[in-house]
């Protein structure tokens, strides 16, 4: 009964998880939520949150995906058939992911054909918003395609779809085994160029200065939890449709602990090079490092430049290097997205893969041509936040109460992982599982619905970013509940494939 793909290689899997893993918000995004959450006293919540709830759940993730050996929506069915929607609802948001995050990787690829010769001059915010992306005057305009960012947009498609035909062993396994260590490889020269800089210390001083005094306030904790959720792709179908791809003889806990400490540390390198540099323009300008933190976008693509354009020598080169990294990254992560939905659709509808990546990958490439359009970084913006705050966070909430307290199988889980792992799980992780994670993520959520629902909506200058209500209806909350809806529509159609069937069978003839 078993024919899924499978890994070449242990490391093959080591490579691609972590290559999920690691992706655009560790190089953009940890630093700042670092240095504005009490720089180096930030350390103990975020260690304390990756093993309190990001390595749990990660096994927790690997051990269904293996045991149940199926996409994550196959997975869910075989443990109960009523859950089946969530896997669909995590699916769902995958594939709204993989339609922006591809049109941020087309920017960096961009980018790096402009850092040859510093092509956004000395004004690089009038650049990347004018003279780059075009950006329409009002939130909610589409305007036309900008070629800029649509020719290279077809590009990271061609690239990732390629790389899914070619299958799981051949294809996700060879290209991680290549992009892993030379993005691994280009990041590190980027750290040694930026600690040498002038100006570096204070950078790293104010990085990793720690003021405990922050360490009692609860945003600091709610900040580590959420850093380690969304930067280790759990919640996202991924790491449920990776590991069902592993040998039935594979160390779970082990590959889980490697995973989670190979992205942090990552983190901590993103951090360094990060602010090595910003301290170099923090000197250059004459001004505090505090005033030239940024992150996400306009630290990527607006700060980022300009420091470039100060830097002594070899500027050009470091720009390159820089965002070769962020394309490196993206296209990592990118492809286990996309993998989520592509192994999902061949899993239900029985469909070959190389129609599931037509139809799911070329799907999700027409789509986000909307993101290359004038009014693209609006809807990008609106929609990353959304699906981000109220899919992945609330699934990831959803599933483990689900698993620890509705179906309750910690323990049948727990019991898989240790007859197959080194390192035994113990009550530490069902204490976690069951109590720790689902305290934590439900008062984020609460949090996050206060914030959005109470207080953002009820003016139409009061929404998240100040939007207008209607497109903060359409763009956010719209998408975020149509993944839901949908995956439950999905979840209520016939299995095409008798995978499903065969398991139950075997599950009733075993008791």
């Amino acid at each position: 009964m078993e024919n899924r793909s499978q890994w070449g290689t242990r490391a093959g899997f080591i490579l691609a998880a972590v290559g999920s893993a690691i992706g655009l918000g560790n190089i953009w995004r940890f630093p700042a939520v670092a240095y504005e959450s009490g720089g180096g006293a930030f350390f103990i919540p975020y260690l304390f949150a990756l093993l309190t709830a990001g390595i749990p759940i990660l096994i927790m993730e690997f051990t269904m995906g293996h045991k149940y050996r199926g996409s994550a929506p196959l997975t869910f069915s075989k443990m109960n058939k009523k859950a089946e929607f969530v896997g669909w609802w995590a699916v769902l948001v995958a594939f709204v992911i993989s339609t922006y995050y591809s049109v941020i990787i087309a920017w960096a690829i961009s980018y790096s054909f402009f850092s040859f010769n510093l092509s956004w001059g000395e004004d690089t915010e009038g650049f990347l918003f004018g003279d780059y992306l075009h950006l329409a005057d009002v939130p909610g305009q589409v305007g036309g395609l900008v070629p800029g960012v649509f020719i290279p947009l077809i590009v990271v498609w061609i690239i990732v779809l390629g790389i899914l035909f070619r299958g799981v062993k051949k294809g996700i396994e060879v290209a991680n085994r290549i992009f892993i260590p030379l993005l691994v490889l280009v990041f590190l020269v980027i750290v040694i160029r930026a600690v040498t800089l002038p100006g570096a210390a204070e950078g790293l001083n104010a990085f990793f200065t720690p003021d405990f005094s922050r360490i009692l306030e609860p945003d600091v904790w709610i900040a580590a939890y959420g850093q380690i959720f969304f930067s280790l792709s759990i919640a996202f179908a991924i790491m449920i449709t990776y590991s069902s791809y592993l040998p039935k003889k594979s160390d779970i806990t082990n590959n889980a602990f490697i995973v989670g400490f190979g992205n942090s540390g990552f983190e901590l390198l993103a951090g360094i090079g990060v602010f090595g540099v910003l301290g170099f323009m923090a000197a250059s300008s004459g001004v505090g490092v505090d005033e030239v933190v940024a992150g996400g976008v306009g630290l990527a693509f607006v700060v980022f430049p300009a420091i470039i354009n100060e830097l002594p020598a070899f500027n050009g080169l470091f720009g390159v290097l820089f965002f070769v990294s962020l394309t490196l990254a993206g296209i990592t992560s990118l492809v286990s997205i996309t993998e989520a939905y592509v192994s999902a659709l061949v899993d239900k509808f029985k469909i070959t893969r190389t129609k599931a990546v037509l139809f799911g990958g070329g799907l999700a490439a027409v789509i986000s041509l909307l993101f290359a359009s004038r009014g693209g970084l609006h809807f990008l913006d609106v929609v990353d936040y959304f699906i981000n705050q109220f899919g992945v966070a609330m699934i990831g909430l959803v599933e483990v109460v689900l698993i620890a307290w509705i179906l309750r199988k910690s323990n049948v889980l727990k019991s898989h992982a240790n007859s197959v792992s080194d390192i035994r799980l113990g009550s530490w992780w069902t204490i976690c599982l069951t109590i720790v994670t689902p305290i934590i993520m439900g008062y984020m959520m609460l949090g996050l619905f206060k914030q959005n629902l109470l207080r953002e909506f009820d003016t139409a200058t009061g929404n998240y970013e100040g939007y207008a209500n209607t497109f903060v209806l359409f763009g956010g909350w719209t998408v975020a509940i149509a993944a839901l809806v949908i995956g439950i529509v999905f979840s209520l159609t016939k299995w095409k494939s008798n995978e499903l069937s065969e398991y139950t069978e075997h599950e009733k003839e075993a008791k």
